[in-house]
């Protein structure tokens, strides 16, 4: 069988699964996960990444034939082609996610999904198109992120007597996703807090509402209404996130059991057709899906101008009615949702 290897790229890091190229659902033969440091290009990540990837092949006396790294920035991609060259081929992230979907029969039988992309640094959500793998619209905001859940619970801490350090908080974030309750302990002196998954509820509560106002404003954008919410990205691992995010977006929504390797593992996929350098999906242009809605009521406009037509030939009296037709609007843009900001100073979440 063919061994393959599958990376993601995101401003957090990279992540890899070393596996067959039949096999992306199955527990891979390895995976690593590199984090970004501070300061670094996440080429970096993606190269340290792939370099950990192909020892452990050669420690099992495989070699790696195709490796696929999938990307939704452009600075990204940019920043991995400069440092890997052509050794490496990159793909549009969304791209790799609908595949795996689709391989592992996860994707819904709709016309399109929004696929909710929870990270550490951020949020992103794209409106894709199932049949043609087309973007229809995609929105990025940072009010809602991992590291910003680590920072609210580094407060509560705090407030609590309980002084933690970023990968402290963030272990307890990620342990709070298979455990209702953790209890949290200050290494210098000795005080302890209890967290639960309603305290984290709680404080990302505002940051939730917000990103269901930004789902709703894509699909206003877009004039199609979705099949389903795809959750991705390792922080939509908690179960009480979930639940809220479906109450408040109103749609049935899809969550592979490790959310955080869907990118990978569709790159698995992609490593398998041995796709080119770059590959890309298709982005509608702004004001194209409207376009699209406005092109199924032209038929019958066209029959409209063809009868005024014919009159005027005839009779000469509603010659002047062919040049009456009103100039098509622009497309409503729409209205941007509602923002929220952090504060460092206050570390509260309050409107713009």
């Amino acid at each position: 069988m063919v061994l393959v290897l599958g990376v993601s790229a995101g401003a957090g890091g990279a992540r890899a699964v070393l596996t067959h190229s039949d096999q992306p659902h199955l527990p891979p033969l390895d995976r690593v996960r590199v984090p970004r440091r501070p300061g670094a290009s996440v080429a970096e990540s993606v190269l340290t990444a792939v370099r950990r990837m192909r020892v452990a092949a050669l420690a099992r006396d495989e070699c790696v034939t195709d490796t696929v790294v999938t990307c939704r920035s452009e600075l990204h991609a940019d920043a991995i082609r400069a440092a890997a060259g052509q050794s490496l081929a990159i793909v549009d992230e969304p791209l790799a996610q609908l595949r795996y979907l689709r391989f592992t029969g996860q994707l819904p039988a709709a016309d399109s999904v929004i696929l909710y992309d929870l990270g550490s640094s951020g949020l992103t959500i794209t409106h894709a198109d199932c049949r043609t793998d087309t973007i229809l619209a995609s929105r990025r905001s940072t009010v809602l992120s991992g590291d910003g859940y680590d920072t609210l619970l580094r407060w509560q801490l705090a407030r609590d007597g309980v002084a933690t350090d970023a990968r402290t908080s963030r272990a307890h974030r990620e342990s709070l996703s298979e455990e209702r309750v953790v209890t949290a302990a200050d290494a210098d002196t000795g005080e302890r807090a209890v967290l639960t998954r309603s305290d984290l509820a709680g404080l990302c509560g505002e940051g939730l509402r917000h990103s269901a106002a930004f789902v709703g404003q894509l699909i206003t954008e877009t004039g199609v209404r979705p099949g389903a919410l795809v959750l991705l990205g390792g922080c939509t691992r908690n179960p009480t996130l979930r639940a809220d995010l479906a109450g408040l977006v109103g749609l049935p929504v899809v969550y592979d059991p490790e959310p955080e390797y869907v990118s990978a593992r569709g790159a698995v996929l992609l490593a398998a057709r041995r796709p080119s350098s770059r590959l890309r999906m298709t982005r509608l242009r702004a004001g194209a899906a409207e376009a699209a809605r406005a092109g199924q009521q032209r038929p019958a406009r066209r029959r409209l101008l063809a009868a005024v037509a014919v009159t005027a030939t005839l009779g000469g009296a509603v010659a002047g009615l062919i040049g009456t037709d009103a100039a098509p609007r622009s497309p409503d843009k729409g209205t941007a949702p509602t923002t929220a900001q952090f504060t460092e100073g206050s570390l509260r979440w309050k409107p713009n």
